[in-house]
C-alpha cells in the first residue's frame, strides 16, 4: 500500500510472520542527529493490532510482538545489524491502544529510513503515495515523490506518517493482551 511505511515496518521488525500480521495507524520520529552523521531517534507507533484470522495466528502475533520485539535480545541484535543501537523499547495503552516506543542511536542518519544530509539540509523522499500525517519540516511536493525538507538549524528532525487503516471489525487491538510487569 504504502512503499515507504512497508520498508519502515520491515526495519522495525513489525512484519514478522508468514501468517498473521501486526498493523499500526501511525508511526512518529523523532531524530536528533549529532553534526558528525550519526545521532539517536525516538519512534513511536501507535494502535498496533493484529490482521490474524484465526487463534493460532494471533498467539503468533503476541509472541513476535510481546517476546521478540518488546523483550528478546535477538530483536536488539537484529536491529544493531540494521546499524540502530536500541537504548529501550516499552509498550503503553493510551486511550485503550497499545503504542510501541523505541529510543536507539545511529551512526549514519541515512540507516534511519533513508534521511540524507545535503549540507545545509536534510531530506527524506517518499513516495506520492506515502501520507505525510504532520513535520516541523518542509513538504515539497514533485509529479514522482514527495520529499521533506529540514534546514541543518532544526535540532530535532520531527514528522508523522499514516500507516493503515486500523479501525474495524477484523483488526484486534493488542492492548487487550498486555500484561504490564
Amino acid at each position: 500500500m504504502i512503499k515507504n511505511i512497508r520498508k519502515i515496518i520491515t526495519i522495525l521488525g513489525i512484519t514478522l510472520l508468514m501468517n498473521g500480521c501486526l498493523l499500526f495507524h501511525s508511526i512518529s520520529y523523532e531524530i536528533e542527529p549529532d553534526g558528525k552523521g550519526g545521532g539517536n531517534a525516538k519512534v513511536l507507533i501507535e494502535d498496533i493490532r493484529s490482521d490474524a484470522i484465526n487463534t493460532n495466528e494471533l498467539n503468533e502475533d503476541k509472541k513476535n510482538l510481546f517476546e521478540f520485539m518488546y523483550k528478546s535480545d535477538e530483536f536488539i541484535e537484529q536491529m544493531k545489524g540494521k546499524g540502530k543501537d536500541i537504548q529501550n523499547r516499552n509498550v503503553i495503552i493510551e486511550d485503550g491502544k497499545l503504542n510501541g516506543v523505541i529510543n536507539f542511536n545511529f551512526d549514519d542518519i541515512e540507516l534511519v529510513e533513508g534521511i540524507i544530509y545535503e549540507e545545509p539540509f536534510y531530506y527524506l523522499t517518499l513516495s506520492q503515495e506515502d501520507s505525510i500525517i504532520s513535520t516541523n519540516g518542509e513538504v515539497i511536493i514533485s509529479d514522482n515523490h514527495k520529499r521533506i525538507l529540514w534546514d541543518n538549524s532544526i535540532k530535532v528532525l520531527k514528522f508523522k506518517m499514516f500507516s493503515d487503516i486500523v479501525e474495524g471489525d477484523k483488526l484486534i487491538g493488542m492492548a487487550q493482551y498486555y500484561e504490564s510487569e
